[in-house]
């Protein structure tokens, strides 16, 4: 598995849309900087801190980023998310429903309140984001099925796409890309770059994310999983388990049989039968058959055949792809020992979010 260093992270086009994309909010008076910087925040976060909008800038943190976020509150397209017993520790929520239909995008899941710790993680996501300029950045669901089926045309089908899938037909609602992380692309869309956030010291949801986009990782031949975090021994052998230890074919048959076993055995069992569905258990223990039991409950047999697949092995041996591990440059535990104090969320000129008002233009910074 392979490292990479804060300094590596460091690039120079956060997101994957041209600067044109950006114009339509100039309508709402902010600078091209502010309209590039706010488009970012909207498409992976919603959410940020002032140190994010001075680095994505290239200014000291400090008036010139007071005014920007003091005029985003005066005009009511952003709550201040106040931590602690004095509330100056601020997280900028952006949620101003016009702001987000300008760009094409009013029903982004960003807008919504989340609970601090998951606030947290956006920001540590759009931290990640700003940090790699060097690829172009993808956020919703929609941006990156439109590149993807672009990209890969008929390679790839519906239901290879990383999904959920809810409801029974013929009442079946299904969310692609369901994990919110922001996927780059090199400009000339060779490689690309998955993010994840670990949480958890345990890598299971990180062994069934890897799953979910394994099929989409084959198609694509060229790509590297970002794994932002600690607990890296941990993930580092989930993810050499999953993507370079391909199961044997005598394991796949065996494999199903095991996952339609009843959790108990049934009243009766002889003891030959008994015997082997100890042994069946046995042989199947341990976090990776987990994982795959939660995607094959998903899925179907299809997900133990790709478990059988040897192109990811066979593309991590030749460089093609790659998992890497990314210390975060801040540290956020201060943002949550700080909300355990008290959280209050504030505006200046109380009034309903979904509505702004109009005063003159942000200041030209």
């Amino acid at each position: 598995m392979a490292g990479t260093s804060n300094a590596a992270l460091h690039g120079a086009n956060v997101d994957g849309h041209s600067a044109g994309c950006d114009r339509p909010l100039a309508s709402f008076g902010l600078t091209d900087r502010q309209s590039r910087f706010l488009v970012t925040v909207m498409r992976h976060a919603g959410v940020f801190v002032g140190r994010q909008y001075a680095a994505f800038a290239g200014i000291t943190h400090g008036q010139k980023v007071h005014d920007f976020i003091q005029t985003l509150l005066v005009r009511r397209l952003a709550t201040s998310i106040e931590l602690g017993t004095t509330g100056r520790t601020r997280i900028i929520h952006v949620h101003y429903k016009p702001l987000y239909a300008a760009i094409g995008d009013p029903d982004n899941r960003n807008r919504r309140r989340v609970a601090i710790d998951r606030t947290i993680h956006r920001l540590m996501i759009l931290d990640a984001v700003l940090a790699d300029r060097s690829v172009n950045w993808l956020g919703a669901e929609r941006d990156k099925r439109r590149y993807f089926k672009e990209r890969l045309g008929d390679d790839l089908r519906d239901n290879e796409y990383p999904r959920l899938v809810f409801g029974k037909p013929p009442d079946v609602t299904i969310r692609y890309f369901p994990d919110k992380l922001s996927i780059g692309y090199e400009p000339d869309r060779r490689r690309h770059v998955f993010l994840y956030l670990a949480r958890s010291q345990s890598p299971m949801d990180f062994r069934v994310f890897i799953l979910r986009h394994l099929e989409l990782l084959n198609a694509l031949g060229f790509w590297t999983i970002r794994v932002l975090g600690h607990a890296r021994d941990a993930y580092s052998r989930a993810a050499h388990e999953l993507l370079a230890t391909p199961l044997t074919l005598s394991h796949r048959d065996e494999l199903e049989s095991f996952f339609r076993q009843p959790d108990a055995p049934a009243p009766g069992t002889s003891p030959a039968e008994l015997s082997r569905w100890r042994a069946t258990r046995r042989a199947f223990r341990g976090a990776r058959f987990a994982a795959l039991r939660r995607y094959w409950i998903a899925e179907g047999s299809r997900s133990i055949y790709l478990a059988t697949s040897p192109i990811s092995r066979d593309a991590m041996a030749c460089g093609r792809g790659r998992v890497e591990f990314v210390t975060m440059p801040h540290d956020y535990g201060h943002l949550l020992a700080l909300a355990r104090l008290g959280v209050r969320r504030k505006r200046k000129n109380e009034g309903d979010e979904a509505h702004g008002s109009t005063v003159p233009p942000v200041p030209q910074r």
